[in-house]
């Protein structure tokens, strides 16, 4: 993964209309970047929601919020107006910005090993450096807790 004090790897993504971007977009404001698995899921569906309710604090803080799966531009677009979500979801379908920040990984369930998405938050500064990384997120409070913590740079 990563570490405090990297740049953000500049990686083309598409956002939920399929328009070409890179976080690049957002140098000179500091931003949150976080993976998820996989759109409209529960654990995935509440993060979103917990981050769009506080996307007016964020905003209020010149903070943007990007969510990134490996779901197609569709299904994100899909995903945001089923719950009316206003964080920018972002579509890394090669997985090349998951490889970078190293939260594709091995995963298991029920003794089945798979590859797939580590739940990960990153603050990256307005220079574009990571500032704080929270791997293995649990989403219960989490956005909040970023929250918080972003209110300290």
């Amino acid at each position: 993964m990563l570490d405090v004090g990297d740049a953000v790897p500049e990686v083309t993504l598409k956002d939920a209309d399929g328009a070409d971007f890179t976080l690049a977009r957002y140098r000179g404001k500091p931003l949150v970047v976080y993976f998820y698995p996989k759109a409209d899921t529960p654990g995935c569906t509440s993060e979103a929601k917990d981050f769009t309710a506080l996307a007016a604090d964020f905003a209020a803080l010149g903070m943007p919020v990007v969510g990134i799966s490996r779901d197609k531009p569709a299904r994100l677009k899909k995903f945001a107006e089923k719950y009316g979500l206003t964080v920018t979801l972002a579509s890394d379908e090669p997985g090349e910005m998951c490889e970078a920040f190293d939260t594709w990984v091995e995963k298991s369930l029920y003794g089945r090993k798979y590859m797939g998405i580590e739940r990960a938050s990153f603050l990256v500064g307005a220079d574009g450096k990571i500032q704080r990384i929270w791997p293995k997120v649990k989403v219960k409070g989490h956005a909040a807790e970023v929250l918080e913590a972003a209110k300290g740079l």
